[in-house]
This record gives structure tokens, C-alpha cells and sequence, in this order.
């Protein structure tokens, strides 16, 4: 530890914001008045003491001194580098300041004692790791700096206290952390301070130099980014010229672009302002592609484009005739829609409270009927432009409403992209496939398009992408379905539902023979007077080789049959022309493969034995006749019960519960062997298991065929049936009515039972297929089983059918 001795009297010289410690050498300017008497002070004391003239250095810190100062001693009085009067100072070592005394001259005296700074010897080994740590911080910082001839000089530092008031030299240090070295008089702790405050120092060095390195790199890429876009843009200016273009064709000056466009009002403000944002954005910049690329899909948008619709009605209707045979109810609702429309033009209601009357039919049926081919039509009887977006699998919401400009490739939705394909704002758009769309994390699809399909709301429709509203008001919508229970309720409440439930096997025939053949026979490449079908094959065709409510199958087979031809004719096998009869079918494209269940043997019919009965079912392909089978199991093998098979559904389940349970309570009174069921298994099964079923429609059937059963009656082959039957034997309405019968009419059926309460649908059947129907509405069971079971045997007892 330091200690003190020797007092002392010394003239004071203040230094004003600076600090000199012990080992240093500095000059000092005599015209300050301060500095000069207290060297003129100290001058007079030696000329009665022996050496050189000593004063006390001490900082003068805002008018305040510290507790210690430095003795001084004057080397040299002489001329500075400027030429004014100095004097040279070396600091000799720490005082402590005691109280003022009296001396000569002007300067103020004090009384000191002088700091013993030494350490003892030999150096600890903390102390000695502490030196080597300096000396290696300082001369690192030395040598960045350059000053190599003071490494040696640092090096060849020994003592201590020396060491650490060598950093009195650094120019980084503050003022304050000077008085702070000086006021440690220990040289240990002195030393370790000095470490401290260079090794800071050195930490702040790297980081700055770090992000000017930065800096510099960024500046540097930036300066050779603009030197090679300056260098393109010239490259570029000399190709236009050498291909004899002027400057400026390019189209990039997007203002004058927006100004000369005829974009609404508030479409032309808002470019306006994302062509302001990117004459300040920078060329480098992201978000100029962002705004350049919006900025085209608005420009390009028909904004005021419109076709004129075509109010020939008798026109348009004789369009819709040409193209679609059958589809009764579509052609009159188009027909309706475009009466409405010309009553309102020539009525100037063209545009009411800034909306239009725009449509939006959905269109459900099977497959095959010709919904979306009926989009095409539509629009070519009302003179507009036409545009399908399909559906069918979608699952981004983005997808309908488009995504926000922020994400990298964004897209405005389907129904914007529509409307600019189209190139007009009135255009008919087919959404095809909308029961198909589905939803998970990225949202809805469905209920995106909520506000496309309201007529209230669709004339300010919202494009993420966009941003501006869109008036859909004039748009003709038509939605296409396979399912109506897959739509959302909310989606279908905006639309007007309009049923397309399948084609009579005449509107077949003439849809084959007026647009199916024609098309094959030129795929084919074969000419019209080549091969001709006759209608006896076209009908058979429908009748016994295809099986549907639509005819997607029957096209493929004329395309069969056609190829057939063909390819015997190439290999000299058949003379052209040839006319294909119903007699030729089976030569060219084998057996058929639906035989009505009237044109078989009696003994190989399904309803030839007891317990079976034909229903009528509609799937998501129409109208389908639908077998049921029942069995009794043998008393001693089989468990009573009922057991039921086919994959069917909690409601066809509980459906044939109950049938079961009227015959166990009203058996006997329709004469039927009622106790049979209760000792008995009763075994319900529906043919075709690999198909789901459900639903109540089945329930006169599963009681018909039971009945069929116990009595040994059989059910008549030409009767099917279709109801819900309740526990009192009453027949309830289902739906389907008219898909049941005309895959009633498909399958040779000629009788058909149905609810009374359904007798009103029967207005939907076509005519010509209610003529070849005997339809009876029931309200009760034992009138089903009237109609359907032949008449009783005399045998004296039926033979009921037992399961193995």
C-alpha cells in the first residue's frame, strides 16, 4: 500500500479541464495568467533551494480542485511551437493538498505531503499477469494507431505506479476518468483501472469498426448496384436506337397510364396514390414490383367495358331449344330473366339504387345432364361473354377474395381473374362444381363466397388484392351441384335453386341423335352419309346399354360403336355407308348390360321368390331402383331378432324397425303368420353392399317385402315403391319423386307407388313418362300391400324362405 512523507510548500498551478499525471511531460502557455505566476512563483522559491523550480499541478474541475495534485517541476522556460512564451513541465509524483500558506509572488501557496507510490519487490504473480495484460492492450491499441516507436517505450515500462500513469497519454480517456487515476494512489489498484478503462475501449473500437465496415460494404454495393443499372439503362438506349424505337415508348410512365384510363372515380384515386408511392420508392425497393404489378391488373381490368345484351327473347329461346333438348324449367327461368331485364331497359330501371339485375341460378342434378354445357348456352342467348371457374377442390379462401399484396405472388381471386378473362363487366360466370368445395386452415371458400352470390351486396364486392370495389351486380352467376345437401345452407339461401333431375328416354334419343352422333362421327372422322344409327339402335342404346340420368355413358358408347366401324372399314372388314339398327349392337359392342327386369325369364326375376320387393332411391348419380330381400331364420338355428345388412344408415335402420314392429302389431289383421317374428330371426338385407344407404323412402318397401314373406306371396315384378311408413301403417312423403320415376321408366317399370301427399309432385314429371307409368298414390300400407302382392295361392301353407 501507498504511504506519505516529506511536507512541502508549493505554488499552485491550475489546469482547466486537463490532468497531468506523474511521468508525463507537457508544455504549458505562459500568457494564461494562472500558469505564468505560479512559474514566476516557483522561480523565486529557487533561488533560495537548491534544484529546479517546483509548482503543484492540480485540475481545475468546474472552479473546484480534487483532493490530490502532482508535483511539477519546470524543465525549460522558453518559445512554443507558435512562438509564445511557455514553459515545460515534467510531473515528478502524487501530493496530497493540505491547507493554503504563504510564499512569493502572486500564485496561491499550499502545504502538501508527497505520496509514496513504490511497491514491494519482488512483483505478486496477479500483479505480474496484470502488467502483461496492459502492456499487451496497449500495444495493440498502438499498433492500429501506428505508433510503433512508442511500443518500445511501453514495453521497456517496469515500475507499476509508471505503467499506469503512462495511460495519463491516452486521448480516448475522459476528463474525468483522468482525476479518477490520479486520485488512486495505490498503484495495484491504479493499474488495474488503466486495464480496465483500455480494454473498454479497445470493445467499443471493434464494434465501431465492425459497423463502419458494414456501412462501407452496403455503400459500396449500393454505389456498384447503381453503376450497373446506369450501365443497363445505356445498353438499353442503344439497342432501341439500333432497332429504330425512340426513347420513352416503353410504357412505364404509369401515370400518365392511370390519368389517360377510364377507371371510376375511386379506382383512379387510389392508383393515383400507389403511383405516388412508387415515384418515391427507390428502384431496389420490393414494394415497386408490388405497386407495378397492381398497378397493371387494375389498368387492365374492363372497368366500363359491357356487352350488349340481346333482347331477341323468341331469339334466345330458339337458342336454348337448339342446344338443349329437355331442361324445361333452366330454359324458362333464362327465358323469365331476360323478359325482366328488356321490360326494365325500355323502361329506363336499367340501374336501381347503383345496382343491376343480376342472376344467380344454381343448377343441381346428376352427372351427365348437361349443367355445365348449359353455362355456354345461357351466355350465347344473351349475347355475353361466357367464363367457367372451376371449383372443385378448392380450399384457400385467398382463392376466391385473392391474397393481400404483401404476400410474395400474390394473385387477385377467381372471380376478379374471371371478370378480366372476360374482358367485359357483364359477363356469364359458370361456377362449376361448387359442392365440392371444401375448408380447412386457410379457410372457407364457401363463406367467401356469401358476398359474391347476394344481389344485395355484390355491386361493392372487396378484393383483398384489389382493394377497391368491384360492381358484380351485372354478372350472371350460375352455380353447378352433383349434391344439394353439400352446399351451405347460407351459400344456397342466395341462390335460386333450379333442378335438373335427368332425361326420359326420349329426350336421350334426340339429344344422341342431334348433338352426341355429329360430334363423334367427326372425332371419328367419319362423314355423315358414311354411318348412319338408326333410332331403334339410339333408343337401345339408352334403354339397355347405359343406365343414368344423364348421358355422358351413352356418348361414350356411340363413340364406341363409331370406332368400331371405323376400324372395320380400314381393315376391309365392312363396306361404307352402313346403317347400324338395334339387331348390329351386339355384334359391334357386345351384350347389354341393364335388361329390364320385365324382359327376363319369370323364374330368374329377383322378385320370383317371396320376401323381395323393388324400391326407388335417389343417389348422387339420380334415380335408381333399389332391391330388398328379407329371410326368416330356422327357430332351432337361429337367434330371434333382426338383422340388417347392405351399409345402411341409422335412418334405413330404424326404418326397417319399424316395419318390423307394425306387422308384429297389425300382422293379424292383414291375415298374415305373425307369430313367425317372434320366435324367429328376421334378416333384412339390400343388394349392392359396397354403396352406402340411408335414408326413410325404403320403409313401405322393407314392410312389403316382410309381408311377402310371411304370406308366400309374391310381390308383382312391374310394381315399384317408394314412402316413409309410420308405426300405424301410414305412408309419409319423401322426396325425389321425380328422379324415382324416371328411374322407374329407365328400369321397365310400370307401376309405381308413391305417397298420396306426393301426388302434387307428380306436375314435375314429363308428360310422356307419366304415360307409360300407372302411378298410385297410397296414404296407407294395406293398400301397398294390395297393389303389390299378386293374389293368395290355395295352397293350404306358404313356403316361407329360411336362411342358412
Amino acid at each position: 500500500m501507498a504511504s506519505t512523507s516529506t511536507p512541502l510548500t508549493l505554488p499552485v498551478l491550475p489546469l482547466d479541464d486537463e490532468v497531468v499525471l506523474p511521468g508525463m511531460v507537457v508544455p504549458l502557455d505562459l500568457n494564461d495568467a494562472d500558469v505564468r505566476a505560479a512559474v514566476e512563483a516557483a522561480q523565486a522559491a529557487s533561488r533560495t533551494e537548491p534544484g529546479k523550480p517546483r509548482v503543484l499541478l492540480v485540475p481545475r474541475i468546474d472552479g473546484a480542485y480534487p483532493g490530490t495534485g502532482v508535483l511539477g517541476t519546470v524543465e525549460q522556460v522558453g518559445r512554443l511551437a507558435d512562438g509564445d512564451p511557455g514553459a515545460l513541465i515534467r510531473g515528478r509524483g502524487r501530493v496530497r493538498i493540505g491547507a493554503g500558506t504563504t510564499g512569493p509572488g502572486a500564485a496561491l501557496w499550499v502545504e502538501g505531503t508527497r505520496i509514496d507510490e513504490s511497491v514491494p519487490e519482488p512483483l505478486p504473480g496477479h500483479v505480474t499477469e496484470l502488467v502483461k495484460e496492459y502492456k499487451a492492450l496497449a500495444t495493440a491499441w498502438l499498433r492500429k494507431r501506428g505508433a510503433w516507436q512508442v511500443v518500445d517505450r511501453v514495453q521497456a515500462i517496469d515500475d507499476v505506479s509508471a505503467l499506469a500513469d503512462n495511460s495519463g497519454y491516452s486521448p480516448f480517456l475522459t476528463t474525468e476518468q483522468k482525476v479518477e487515476l490520479l486520485e488512486t494512489t495505490d498503484p495495484v489498484a491504479r493499474l488495474k483501472l488503466a486495464t480496465q478503462q483500455l480494454r473498454d475501449h479497445l470493445a467499443e473500437q471493434d464494434v465501431a469498426e465492425t459497423i463502419a465496415k458494414d456501412v462501407q460494404e452496403g455503400v459500396d454495393k449500393q454505389q456498384r448496384e447503381f453503376l450497373l443499372r446506369r450501365q443497363m439503362e445505356a445498353v438499353r438506349k442503344e439497342l432501341r436506337e439500333l432497332n429504330g424505337e425512340k426513347d420513352g415508348e416503353e410504357s412505364d410512365d404509369y401515370r400518365t397510364r392511370v390519368e389517360a384510363a377510364d377507371l371510376p372515380e375511386k379506382v383512379r384515386e387510389a392508383a393515383l396514390k400507389e403511383v405516388d408511392k412508387l415515384e418515391r420508392s427507390s428502384d431496389q425497393s420490393p414494394e415497386g414490383s408490388w405497386i407495378r404489378t397492381w398497378l397493371d391488373t387494375v389498368l387492365e381490368l374492363p372497368w366500363h367495358e359491357r356487352t350488349e345484351d340481346v333482347y331477341d327473347i323468341q331469339g334466345a329461346k330458339a337458342i336454348l331449344d337448339a342446344e338443349h333438348a329437355g331442361l324445361e324449367d333452366v330454359k324458362e327461368r333464362i327465358t323469365e330473366y331476360l323478359a325482366v331485364r328488356k321490360r326494365r331497359t325500355d323502361r329506363g330501371l336499367g340501374v336501381i339504387g347503383g345496382r343491376r339485375g343480376g342472376a344467380v341460378l344454381a343448377l343441381v342434378g346428376p352427372p351427365g345432364v348437361g349443367k355445365t354445357s348449359l353455362g355456354e348456352s345461357v351466355a350465347h342467348a344473351m349475347g355475353r361473354k361466357f367464363v367457367r371457374v372451376a371449383l372443385g377442390g378448392v380450399r384457400d379462401e385467398a382463392e376466391i377474395r385473392g391474397h393481400r399484396r404483401t404476400y410474395v405472388g400474390a394473385l387477385p381471386g377467381r372471380v376478379v381473374r374471371a371478370i378480366k378473362e372476360a374482358g367485359s363487366m357483364n359477363p356469364v360466370v359458370l361456377l362449376d362444381e361448387i359442392d365440392k368445395v371444401g375448408s380447412d386452415f386457410r379457410g372457407d371458400p364457401a363463406a367467401a363466397l356469401l358476398e359474391v352470390l347476394d344481389p344485395a351486396q355484390n355491386h361493392t364486392f372487396r378484393d383483398h388484392y384489389l382493394e377497391v370495389e368491384l360492381d358484380l351486380s351485372d354478372v350472371v352467376f350460375l352455380a353447378t351441384a352433383n349434391v344439394l345437401e353439400a352446399i351451405p345452407e347460407a351459400l344456397l339461401d342466395r341462390m335460386e335453386l333450379v333442378r335438373l333431375d335427368g332425361y326420359t328416354e326420349d329426350e336421350k334419343v334426340v339429344i344422341a341423335r342431334d348433338h352426341l352422333l355429329p360430334r363423334q362421327l367427326e372425332r371419328a372422322g367419319l362423314g355423315e352419309d358414311e354411318v348412319v344409327l338408326d333410332e331403334s339402335a339410339l333408343r337401345k342404346l339408352a334403354g339397355e346399354y347405359t343406365r343414368e340420368a344423364g348421358v355422358r355413358t351413352l356418348e361414350r358408347s356411340i363413340a364406341r360403336l363409331l370406332r368400331k366401324v371405323a376400324a372395320q372399314h380400314e381393315l376391309g372388314e365392312r363396306e361404307l355407308p352402313f346403317t347400324i339398327t338395334d339387331g348390329d349392337l351386339r355384334a359391334l359392342i357386345g351384350r347389354p348390360h341393364h335388361v329390364p327386369e320385365s324382359a327376363q325369364d319369370p323364374a330368374e326375376r329377383r322378385t320370383a321368390v317371396p320376401g323381395v320387393a323393388t324400391g326407388l332411391a335417389v343417389t348422387g348419380a339420380g334415380g335408381d331402383v333399389l332391391f330388398v330381400e328379407a329371410s326368416l331364420a330356422d327357430p332351432e338355428t337361429g337367434a330371434a331378432g333382426l338383422t340388417l345388412t347392405g351399409q345402411l344408415g341409422d335412418v334405413m335402420k330404424e326404418s326397417a324397425q319399424i316395419a318390423l314392429s307394425f306387422l308384429r302389431s297389425h300382422g293379424a289383421e292383414i291375415e298374415l303368420p305373425v307369430a313367425d317374428l317372434k320366435d324367429r330371426g328376421v334378416h333384412i338385407h339390400f343388394p349392392a353392399g359396397a354403396v352406402p344407404k340411408d335414408g326413410p323412402s325404403a320403409g313401405i318397401t322393407m314392410t312389403t317385402a316382410l309381408a311377402s314373406l310371411l304370406s308366400g306371396r309374391l310381390v308383382r315384378t312391374d310394381v315399384a315403391m317408394t314412402g316413409e311408413v309410420s308405426l300405424t301403417g301410414r305412408v309419409l312423403p319423401i322426396g325425389g319423386v321425380k328422379q324415382k320415376l324416371l328411374a322407374a321408366h329407365r328400369a321397365g317399370v310400370t307401376t309405381v307407388i308413391i305417397p298420396k301427399r306426393n301426388e302434387p309432385d307428380l306436375d314435375d314429371v314429363p308428360a310422356e313418362v307419366l304415360d307409360k307409368l300407372d302411378v298410385h298414390a297410397v296414404t296407407d300400407v294395406r293398400q301397398v300391400l294390395e297393389l303389390a302382392l299378386t293374389p293368395a295361392t290355395n295352397s293350404a301353407a306358404p313356403e316361407v324362405p329360411v336362411a342358412a
